[in-house]
């Protein structure tokens, strides 16, 4: 199993634009943040994370030419307007599945009417992709595109996110806190992806110190820390942080193939 990491950066990206601070100038490639997204492919199966903005420049720098299903965690912008970008394989005929929390799909589903609503027909000579919604319930165990996932629910605020645990890497953004279910759910994975977005306490994301804690007591092998600003660099954010956590960045490949020792 691999997981590759399409997106790391918030809502902003890094750069954000108008902004001159030195992480928005630097020249480390890993501090070049798109918004976030990931893929988890087996044996020629992928499953996409969230469809970002920059879903189709994510997707050819990654080399990935399909997916086979999608998961969302939430229908913030950042994370479900990169959509329309699935169509050069979605229109083939085969469609694409599409998963995630009620409430998200629901509002996907109106937002991208064309691909959802079977009544709408292409024109004579034109195409368009199609698209079959699935709700999931927390906490109930699904086998999505031959994946076997587990939602929990998760604060944002006022908004409910999903994470999730897909074999052995557990899946988290825009999470507050994790409830006790979602430590159940997590409990065992090799692989731990947790959002983390200041030094200082937020109200709707983790802190950097509040994933570290989160990450210890999950105490998965190996922890990467996404949906970063721009107020920490790759390189800074590494050195500080405790053995067996790094800070993902945009194209990281993580495989499992291998027991971990």
């Amino acid at each position: 199993m691999k997981l590759t990491f399409l997106g790391t950066g918030t809502s902003f990206g890094v750069p954000q634009v108008g902004c001159d601070c030195a992480v928005c100038r630097s020249d480390d490639p890993r501090d070049k943040r798109t918004r976030v997204g990931a893929v988890v492919e087996s044996n020629g199966t992928r499953l996409l994370l969230d469809t970002p903005p920059e879903l189709r420049l994510q997707l050819i720098a990654a080399g990935i030419p399909r997916v086979d299903a999608i998961i969302y965690t939430h229908d913030h912008a950042d994370h479900t307007h990169g959509l329309d970008d699935v169509r050069s394989f979605a229109s083939d005929g085969s469609g694409i599945a599409v998963y995630g929390p009620a409430e998200a799909i629901e509002s996907i589903a109106q937002k991208f009417a064309y691909m959802f609503d079977r009544t709408l027909r292409p024109l004579p000579g034109t195409s368009k992709p199609q698209g079959t919604t699935h709700v999931l319930a927390e906490g109930e165990r699904v086998a999505i595109a031959g994946f076997d996932v587990t939602p929990f629910a998760v604060p944002h605020g006022r908004t409910r996110v999903f994470g999730y645990r897909i074999g052995d890497i557990g899946y988290v953004t825009d999470a507050k806190e994790l409830p006790e279910a979602a430590f159940d759910a997590l409990r065992g994975v090799r692989v731990l992806v947790l959002n983390a977005l200041f030094r200082k306490s937020h109200p709707t994301h983790l802190s950097i110190g509040e994933a570290v804690e989160a990450a210890r007591r999950i105490g998965a092998r190996r922890t990467f820390l996404t949906h970063l600003t721009h107020r920490t660099s790759h390189a800074e954010l590494e050195a500080e942080l405790p053995d067996g956590i790094h800070p993902a960045f945009d194209g990281l490949q993580v495989t499992l193939d291998e027991p971990d020792a």
